[in-house]
């Protein structure tokens, strides 16, 4: 691929990602967490990259941050590190708290998907000498804790205010850094900052 075509594909972009910045995102094995704000520095430092646009590196970290080992990374002890693999920052327990939540409901949904499309198995004739297997009863799943959220309105939000953005099924909290007539950025605890409208808010 020469360097003026752009990539469109995220894993093409995440392969981009490993070999341009190896100290940041890490390619196999465990990762670390990203610095606040990252998506900045990012997007400065390939402002003249015709690769990609902010768009889609977005997505690419998005899609990098909301990975298993990624959110298995984030746990106590781990710091946070910038483009260039520099410890910069302490990770709070409320991201790590969220990293472990967030991790238990993507394994669920996974856990789920395979199965439901597994094959079922068809049932075994038992021997007439052979006692009855005892099922062993498992405990019930320990359902997360819910949290209802309502949709926010502009004149409610302010700056430093904590929020929870929709973005997909699972709203991710963050912080409101700006707002600008209706459009309100909020730095999001993953590291990314984003623009959202105020109905995508949730408080």
């Amino acid at each position: 691929m020469e360097s003026t075509d752009k990539l469109t594909d995220t894993n093409a972009i995440l392969a981009y990602l490993y070999e341009t910045f190896p100290l940041c995102f890490i390619a196999e094995g465990e990762t670390k967490p990203l610095k606040i704000g990252l998506f900045q520095d990012l997007a400065e430092r390939l402002a003249d990259d015709s690769k990609v646009s902010k768009t889609q590196l977005r997505v690419a970290l998005r899609r990098y941050t909301s990975s298993w080992r990624y959110l298995k990374g984030v746990k106590a002890g781990a710091k946070r590190i910038d483009l260039d693999g520099n410890e910069c920052a302490e990770l709070e327990q409320e991201h790590i708290d969220h990293a472990i939540l967030t991790l238990k409901e993507s394994q669920d949904k996974a856990k789920a998907k395979r199965q439901a499309l597994a094959p079922k198995k068809p049932a075994k004739k038992v021997a007439p000498k052979r006692a009855p297997a005892v099922k062993k009863e498992r405990p019930a799943p320990v359902a997360a804790p819910v949290i209802k959220l309502v949709p926010a309105k502009l004149e409610d939000l302010k700056p430093k205010q904590r929020v929870n953005v929709k973005l997909g099924a699972t709203p991710v909290p963050g912080v409101v850094t700006d707002i600008n007539k209706e459009d309100v950025h909020v730095q999001l605890d993953t590291g990314l900052s984003i623009k959202v409208r105020a109905e995508h808010i949730l408080l």
